[in-house]
């Protein structure tokens, strides 16, 4: 039975040292509740750091023994490890990155990078031991960025689930770091990447087609001839847990206590692990601000904050929580009275049976992280809120604010918004309370981790099918053969060949694109067979074609149709087109190469085409997507046609397709074998147009109308070769 092999830095249990001896215990964490139900079952195993340095052979030997039966398998780190790749890498570069404090924080150590490569590396090792073909592995966050294409390179075919538990930064931001492009291809073996936003999707997309010589279509990335999609699945948290935690007789007791302690005050409530990130600080800043500008709440509110101790013998944290300790002993030294403090603060865990007491009692719960990838406290106090009541103030940079909107939301960066929020908040009537609460409540409770994990994995089920209906479609070696059988069997064959992308890769000036020596042998080759009609079908202009090919045995169609030329004739034109609406359209591509620095236009004699393959990435779509909306209604009134292709926008008579050119010579016809090679959307036209035994091949996509794909020119020339291995002049050489 195939199983399924979890695989994070962590691993679920937390191990402890008594009696000379290591325990394990289970982990809270909203990771390790989501995925147990996956772990706990069969042969399903989770791969991960126990947490702790095991350096003794024996103690290594007993501690996997023992976390055998709970279907765990340690990788086991010495010291420099821990402190190079996680303590290094992990929270010294991609950290700060991805929450935005490069500048600040981010140190590139070239020992950091190998040692996260070393250690990623460990983890494959560790799971190539247990993986077989079928199995499905889920890797999970930033600490394993390399280890999706690791595994790839070994098992090919394997199912791969990538997750980042964090937000993916903009391209600017993600550029910063020296080895930028071995993490996105670390990334891309995975055959399904998630993100907790759209946002992180979109800046993920942008990173990978700027910085590697990948392509993408909607939300999915062609990365040679595997298909890599990257989608959001929003984490939610176990919410029949804590919506039955206030239900429990010790969570009672404790909530009686906390109204008692704070009745007749507004309590506000922070939960935060210690991080820069979190914007501790700057809440700190806004709650001081809201008891300066407002005499009204001094003694009626109450921030209970608490702080979850987190790395603090790293310098930059041990500072963080001396200054928050200088600003909440400030606050409170300035507004305390006998009866009354401003800020109770708690540098401290607390188990959770008290965080329900917490989230069940506290008036507001203030989520304002300068940056955070989902944010389950805010999930965590709604599903808590049994009565309906209570208000959520969120900040926009957090990941959940995208999912709870009748939150209030907010700039952690903007003071005053931030107060305003806080007094809209104690201030709101019980009826508004409810009628945003509602809504939240039954999306924390549909959007659970249980779904969460579901719609994961049957996502990643749909893109290995997607994967394989894909692959068959690619004229592999066995498909190739049955093709060259088809043509060795065949007396009057039609070969339709594109010229750009198809026979040439395509070429930032058009006009370098020209025919190379081994192009003309092949073409040379195969017209030498009389059983073959080549024909030449391309955009390009007829001048173009005619001084590349008028001394090749080779039937020349241009400008899509346009001009005809057959072999020892000369070219002509189909009749009855006009021109003149060129004198309308040309101003309008002349106003959008001067706004687009690296386009131009190309005149052909019944289209004019706009180019944007030397212009920014991302600025030429934008403008031909402009140019598009701007020109459909005019086109279509003067009987054009707008063609989208590759870098290119092409304005052109209606008539012309080369659909109707490839007809016009295969119509009546009795070819026992027609094929046709194409690269973009005005090849879809003849692959349309040709009978349905017709061999139709589209290159460099799998998205198309043809019935099978080729990478690129390249393997468009390797088929050609084999064709012409079958003419009579090359079989009399071989005999």
């Amino acid at each position: 039975m195939p199983k399924t092999i979890i695989v994070s830095n962590r691993l679920p249990v937390k191990i402890s040292r008594v009696d000379d001896a290591y325990h394990s215990s289970p982990s809270e964490g909203g990771l390790a509740t989501g995925l147990g139900s996956i772990y706990k079952q069969g042969d399903n195993v989770w791969i991960g750091w126990p947490g702790v340095e095991i350096t003794a052979q024996d103690d290594r030997d007993q501690i996997t023994a023992e976390l055998k039966d709970l279907n765990l398998i340690p990788v086991f780190l010495d010291q420099e490890e821990i402190n190079q790749y996680y303590e290094g890498f992990s929270n010294e570069v991609l950290w700060p990155v991805f929450h935005y404090y490069a500048s600040t924080y981010a140190a590139y150590k070239q020992s950091n990078w190998d040692y996260y490569q070393t250690v990623n590396k460990k983890f494959r090792d560790m799971i190539l031991s247990v993986a077989e073909p079928g199995d499905v592995i889920w890797i999970h966050d930033y600490q394993l960025l390399l280890l999706p294409a690791l595994v790839r390179a070994q098992m090919p075919d394997v199912s791969i689930g990538f997750f980042l538990h964090i937000p993916f930064p903009s391209n600017e931001m993600f550029r910063l770091i020296p080895w930028r492009s071995e993490l996105l291809e670390g990334m891309l073996g995975a055959d399904l990447i998630g993100f907790h936003t759209f946002d992180d999707v979109r800046h993920f997309l942008g990173a990978a087609t700027r910085l590697l010589p990948v392509s993408s279509n909607a939300n999915i990335i062609s990365n040679g001839e595997r298909s890599v999609v990257i989608e959001s699945f929003p984490m939610g948290i176990d919410e029949k847990k804590y919506a039955s935690l206030p239900l429990q007789d010790e969570v009672k007791e404790q909530i009686g206590l906390i109204k008692e302690n704070f009745k007749n005050k507004k309590l506000i409530l922070s939960i935060d692990r210690l991080d820069y990130s979190k914007g501790i600080l700057q809440r700190l800043e806004a709650f001081q601000l809201l008891l300066e500008m407002c005499p009204e709440c001094k003694e009626n509110i109450t921030l209970y904050m608490i702080v979850v101790p987190s790395r603090d013998t790293v310098p930059q944290y041990a500072h963080l929580r001396d200054e928050i300790d200088k600003k909440v002993g400030k606050i409170n030294a300035l507004y305390r009275t006998m009866d009354w403090s401003p800020v109770h603060y708690y540098y401290r865990s607390f188990p959770i049976e008290t965080l329900s007491a917490l989230y069940y009692s506290a008036d507001v719960c203030l989520v304002t992280p300068m940056r955070d990838g989902m944010n389950l406290v805010s999930k965590e106090y709604v599903a808590s809120r049994i009565n309906n009541d209570g208000v959520l103030i969120m900040s926009e940079m957090a990941g959940s604010s995208k999912e709870l909107i009748e939150a209030i939301i907010v700039n952690p960066n903007n003071m005053g918004e931030v107060c305003r929020a806080i007094l809209q908040a104690i201030n709101m009537k019980p009826e508004e309370q409810r009628r945003r609460m509602i809504p939240m409540r039954q999306l924390v409770a549909k959007f659970n981790t249980s779904h969460w994990v579901k719609i994961f994995m049957d996502r990643l089920k749909e893109v290995k099918l997607m994967q394989r209906s894909l692959q068959a479609r690619h004229v592999s070696n066995t498909t190739e053969q049955s093709i060259i059988n088809r043509y060795i069997k065949t007396k009057k064959r039609i070969i339709f060949l594109d010229y750009d992308g198809t026979l040439v890769n395509f070429k930032s000036n058009i006009d370098q694109a020209s025919p190379d020596k081994e192009l003309y042998n092949i073409i040379n080759k195969l017209a030498e067979d009389p059983a073959n009609q080549l024909v030449l079908i391309s955009g390009r202009k007829h001048e173009n074609l005619d001084s590349w090919f008028k001394d090749n045995d080779i039937y020349l169609i241009a400008e899509h149709g346009s001009w005809f030329k057959q072999q020892g004739t000369s070219w002509h034109k189909i009749g009855g087109l006009s021109d003149q609406w060129k004198h309308d359209i040309y101003p309008i591509l002349e106003t959008y190469v001067d706004r687009t620095p690296g386009s131009f236009i190309e005149e052909k004699t019944y289209s004019l085409v706009w180019h944007y393959r030397k212009a920014q990435a991302g600025l030429g779509e934008l403008r031909a997507n402009e140019l598009m909306n701007n020109l459909k209604y005019l086109a279509s009134d003067k009987g054009l046609q707008l063609l989208a292709g590759d870098k290119v926008l092409e304005v052109k008579n209606m008539d012309i397709n080369k659909g109707k050119a490839a007809l016009t010579l295969t119509e009546g016809k009795d070819y026992d074998f027609v094929i046709a090679f194409g690269d973009d959307y005005t090849d879809e036209d003849i692959f349309k147009a040709l009978p349905e035994s017709a061999i139709t091949i589209k290159v460099g996509s799998n998205l198309s109308a043809a019935k099978f794909y080729l990478r690129n020119p390249a393997e468009v020339r390797k088929l050609l070769t084999s064709f012409a291995r079958y003419t009579p002049a090359e079989m009399d050489v071989e005999k």
